[in-house]
């Protein structure tokens, strides 16, 4: 198992804050839209050194949200900023009527995704988000994992012509990619080369996962890691051709497994690559306050319930090889 450490902890919408500064220094069609949100989505540094480029619509997220698709004819680039629950379950209407049906080059930026929102509680915490937006025709879907990650997935989708939904959140995680990393869209990024099974995670519980493997590798389990950051268009030739090397795989995600990326994998074998999967998600109940790490043990969303996946998708492959 390669071996990944941290010497410091992020939240992944700092990230996003640090990447829409640097980009809209290269790009000067780059503007930001936030409703009433700044400080939360990190967006107040663009805000001071551009005030021209920005737009506070203040609680007003459809507003927000035909806004942005009328600046993309202009040639504008906007990124529009509010928590995730109200960038797509306030808004999926205007998303699909306006950005995505007419393909507008808007960036919607989501933060305190997940469960891991924490106490703001249930209805706050969408965990269907990923599902509704990646079912819109013309929609990518991109899910980084940590603080360097999403900086760099902020500065991508500007030079991407089309909508994008990007997703990040609020609790502070290990930063363990590079800080120089080059964000390719669509790319899956291979964290750990196995033999014994495929786990595709992505956003917060791809740390999760790396901890995983460290665990299986002193059973002496080859785990093989993968990093989906992008979850429409998925990485369809990575995912088969680690299937096919290992025979089983597992997913993780802080999502529910409806319209998630498992869902999205499973559908993948079923039509190329038969094989048995097993699925770490939020298994179709609403959340509650709480705080982030307990929610997430309550939830199942953590390196053990990774192993325990693990552990029944190897008995069920030794089953159909048998």
């Amino acid at each position: 198992m390669k071996k990944y450490t941290y010497t410091d902890k992020k939240d992944t919408r700092s990230g996003f804050g640090a990447g829409f500064l640097e980009v809209g220094r290269k790009n000067e069609n780059v503007v930001g839209l936030c409703a009433d949100l700044i400080g939360s989505l990190k967006m107040g540094d663009f805000q001071k050194e551009f005030p021209k480029r920005f737009f506070q619509v203040g609680i007003a997220e459809a507003n927000m949200m035909g806004l942005a698709a009328g600046m993309t004819i202009g040639g504008k680039i906007p990124y529009t900023g509010t928590f995730a629950n109200f960038s797509t379950g306030r808004v999926y209407d205007q998303i699909r009527q306006s950005i995505a049906y007419s393909n507008k080059n808007v960036k919607i930026c989501a933060s305190h995704a997940g469960i891991t929102l924490g106490e703001d509680g249930a209805t706050h915490q969408i965990l269907e988000d990923l599902g509704m937006m990646k079912m819109l025709p013309n929609m990518t879907v991109i899910n980084p994992c940590d603080y360097n990650q999403t900086k760099a997935a902020t500065i991508a989708i500007a030079d991407y012509v089309g909508p994008v939904y990007l997703r990040f959140g609020r609790p502070v995680v290990p930063i363990f990619t590079a800080s120089d990393q080059k964000f390719e869209i669509g790319k899956a990024w291979m964290v750990n080369e196995g033999a014994d099974v495929s786990i595709f995670a992505t956003g917060h519980l791809v740390w999760e996962a790396i901890k995983a493997g460290e665990i299986l590798a002193e059973q002496g389990i080859d785990a093989e890691i993968i990093n989906i950051h992008t979850i429409k268009p998925l990485d369809t030739e990575a995912i088969l051709q680690s299937v096919k090397k290992t025979g089983c795989a597992v997913s993780a995600e802080e999502h529910q497994i409806n319209g998630g990326l498992g869902d999205s994998i499973a559908q993948l074998l079923c039509r190329n690559y038969p094989a048995p999967l097993e699925m770490v998600g939020i298994y179709d109940t609403f959340g509650e306050s709480g705080v982030p790490e307990d929610l997430m043990v309550k939830y199942g969303l953590t390196a053990k319930n990774i192993v325990e996946s693990v552990s029944k998708v190897m008995a069920r492959k030794q089953e159909v090889y048998r």
